[in-house]
């Protein structure tokens, strides 16, 4: 047997024993997964459906419409691009549509729970290529719009990219809208965490106020990792061209032949996603991540904003005294999967963050529902005081030593391994599909 293939058995194990609580992370459909692993994989489809500048497209060319019909049809916008690789490469796209090198664009900071890709200043291509404005939150963890809109009449962006990564509450689209209309901005929101909810009708759209809308296509959607781009008719009737641009930024822009088996697995999850079993789906989404924030918080943990109007939250640690890494770790061991990240108003470099996201879209896939939240609770804050003496080093150089020497001791853990059993029994109880 190949050596890849028996890690990927593994990995499957390990999906089926453990909790996955990233946010971003969720588990897609036999049939999602039977369209990316076709011979689908085989094919170069370079350009558009009817546009090819390859032969042999015209099944090709079917299913990308399929593709992007029911985009349209499920966001309701006039115009679907599903060629994007990924997130990261979808926003890249529209910012070089749409904006000029050197120019200002703006965006929610990193560790107020924004995206790298909105501008995060220095380390991405958002931060490198163009101007960046950030905005972050109150001491509360909101945002305070009105703050946002003193900021965008300072700098004047060209651009706002605004989408939720790590923030639990609601989005006000139209106080972004009235903000970019302000300084004759382009608004893109990016829904990558929230496009399955918004199909599910649990958070509010932006296709009436953006011009142009981002996301992926995995988390709460389900379907492959994978990106859409789509104009809304707000963005057509500012720039009749708009929808050209985009395309073009995409193929050849940026990017070469469209993975044909990534389309494909777009096109069904978008037709799961169609369905009234989905809407229930993403209510229970919801009502997952509320319970189990409530939980959190009624244990004595400190979540940002509160308890959480979306699928994620995002616990500070600080009161505790505890570094993401060392509560993530002890987690894992425990089979609880989240991830370390960063919090408003961090003084923690993003690797060593002060805090942890999780969040409800997989285990509610798995058919869990609130007594499974109480039981996840429990665990959890259990954990985070079992750990609670061991401090991450104020000194940098040993931070690193400290952690290798951290996950070596807790890994054989008794406590921590007899944990990983129970959540192991309750996996079996919600087996994956």
């Amino acid at each position: 047997m190949d050596r890849v293939l028996d890690l990927i058995r593994k990995e499957e194990k390990r999906q089926k024993e453990t909790l996955m609580l990233i946010p971003s992370e969720n588990y897609s459909s036999k049939a999602v997964r039977a369209a990316v692993g076709s011979v689908l994989s085989h094919k170069y489809s370079e350009g558009y459906p009817k546009k090819r500048y390859y032969q042999g497209n015209k099944i090709v060319d079917e299913i990308e419409q399929i593709g992007i019909n029911r985009a349209k049809k499920l966001f309701g916008v006039p115009h679907a691009n599903v060629q994007p690789y990924s997130g990261s490469p979808a926003n890249a796209a529209v910012l070089f549509a749409l904006v000029s090198p050197g120019e200002p664009i703006m965006g929610m900071q990193l560790a107020a729970g924004g995206h790298l890709t909105h501008g995060q200043p220095n380390i991405t291509f958002s931060g490198k290529y163009f101007k960046s404005v950030q905005f972050g939150v109150d001491e509360k963890g909101l945002i305070d719009y009105d703050e946002v809109g003193k900021l965008a009449k300072k700098e004047k962006p060209r651009l706002l990219i605004i989408g939720p990564t790590a923030y639990p509450l609601k989005f006000d689209w139209k106080r972004f809208d009235e903000i970019a209309d302000s300084v004759g901005a382009w608004l893109v929101a990016d829904i990558a965490h929230v496009a399955g909810l918004i199909i599910a009708g649990v958070y509010p759209s932006p296709a009436k106020f953006a011009h142009v809308i981002t996301t992926t296509t995995h988390k709460t959607l389900r379907g492959p990792r994978g990106a859409i781009i789509m104009v809304t008719k707000k963005g057509l009737s500012r720039d009749s061209d708009l929808a050209v641009k985009i395309d073009r930024a995409v193929f050849p822009g940026l990017q070469g032949g469209p993975h044909d088996n990534q389309t494909a697995g777009i096109a069904i999850a978008l037709d799961e996603a169609s369905t009234p079993g989905f809407k229930k789906y993403g209510r229970q989404i919801i009502k997952n991540a509320r319970f189990l924030s409530k939980e959190l918080i009624q244990g004595g943990l400190r979540l940002v904003g509160g308890v959480t109007e979306t699928h994620l939250m995002l616990i500070d640690l600080r009161s505790k005294k505890l570094a993401g890494n060392v509560v993530a770790e002890a987690l894992e061991v425990a089979g609880i999967v989240v991830n370390r990240n960063s919090v408003p108003n961090d003084t923690m470099p993003p690797f060593y963050p002060s805090g942890i996201r999780l969040g409800s879209p997989a285990v509610t896939t798995r058919g869990m529902k609130e007594f499974e939240m109480k039981k996840i609770a429990g665990w959890i804050l259990e954990i985070i005081n079992y750990v609670k003496n061991y401090k991450l080093p104020k000194d940098p150089k040993r931070r690193i030593s400290f952690m290798k020497e951290y996950k070596q001791k807790i890994g054989g853990d008794k406590f921590l391994i007899n944990i990983a059993k129970k959540v192991k029994e309750l996996c079996k109880e919600f087996p994956v599909s």
